[in-house]
């Protein structure tokens, strides 16, 4: 069976299905994500469903707010949403990775003329929110008793037209609050890009999803991380090994200029802009940054 799958590709296997978003904020990067880790794809633009002839797996493009759903109902193996949406829909799957990009935070925003005295100042007052959950789980968690009116976008205008006296929203920049007339005054939480799954995955589907893991977090490893290459004294080289460790330790080669050997390391790119200070005064020279595009640590 082994040889067959190997000689006609996938067709034969199993493959892990997983939902993204069709179109929106996560839609890029995930597909991104995917073709990054080595899985290329027919395109799906125009389709529900995208398969892969380099990776079992077959990728179904969706709404996200319908996604945490797809994946409870058996549709989809996983799903890469918001943390913000499996918050509010996620009951009885849970997050299988975090995925580091997509943040944002969602937030209570009232007008700015209005003086925020705490989370008792929703005591009374209607709140407009596309996530009622999460809204009601925080007003339950601080004692508020306030309305919470259900929306689904420009949840913003609320306040201007009278509907509610707050909205609770996700807010990345805050540029469209302050549009708004808003000020945001409570975060309620912090979200970021999330792989959302069921516990109940057959053996083979949880052995491409380890294998799926284990691509993205290479990728995301090598996104993280730069490779130094600096040529450092002879006499500096134990307190600049010291600054730039490296994975488990650095390469350490002698030039043909007597006194002098080239460094090579690993590290992330905000270690590297906190020390590069300390590199130069150490007599450090050349120093190249080169990006890394996998990584296997």
């Amino acid at each position: 069976m082994q040889i067959l799958q190997a000689f006609f590709g996938f067709e034969t296997m199993e493959k892990l299905k997983i939902a993204i978003q069709k179109s929106g904020r996560l839609s890029e990067k995930s597909v991104s994500i995917l073709r990054e880790a080595g899985i290329s794809m027919t395109n799906g633009e125009r389709k529900l469903i995208s398969v892969s002839g380099s990776f079992p797996i077959e990728v179904l493009y969706l709404r996200d707010d319908d996604i945490p759903q797809y994946v409870k109902d058996k549709v989809a193996d996983i799903g890469i949403v918001g943390e913000n949406v499996f918050a509010e829909k996620g009951s009885d799957i849970s997050i299988v990775e975090r995925l580091g990009f997509s943040r944002c935070r969602m937030s209570l925003a009232i007008p700015k003329t209005e003086h925020y005295s705490g989370p008792e100042y929703f005591h009374g007052k209607k709140i407009a929110t596309s996530y009622p959950v999460i809204l009601q789980r925080f007003l339950d968690e601080k004692g508020v008793d306030a309305e919470i009116h259900e929306i689904s976008g420009s949840v913003e205008i609320a306040p201007g037209i009278g509907l509610a006296e707050g909205i609770f929203d996700i807010v990345s920049s805050g540029s469209t609050l302050i549009s708004n007339g808003l000020s945001e005054v409570e975060v309620v939480m912090h979200s970021e890009a999330v792989i959302i799954g069921r516990n109940d995955l057959s053996q083979s589907k949880r052995e491409i999803l380890n294998d799926l893991l284990f691509r993205i977090r290479s990728v995301q490893a090598a996104t993280n991380n730069k490779y130094i290459l600096l040529n450092a004294p002879n006499d500096k080289l134990d307190e600049i090994i010291g600054l730039i460790p490296g994975m488990k330790s650095p390469t350490v080669m002698p030039l043909a200029e007597s006194g002098w050997s080239s460094v090579h390391s690993v590290l992330s790119e905000r270690q590297f802009w906190q020390i590069i200070g300390e590199l130069q005064k150490l007599g450090a020279q050349g120093i190249l940054v080169i990006p890394i595009e996998k990584m296997i640590v």
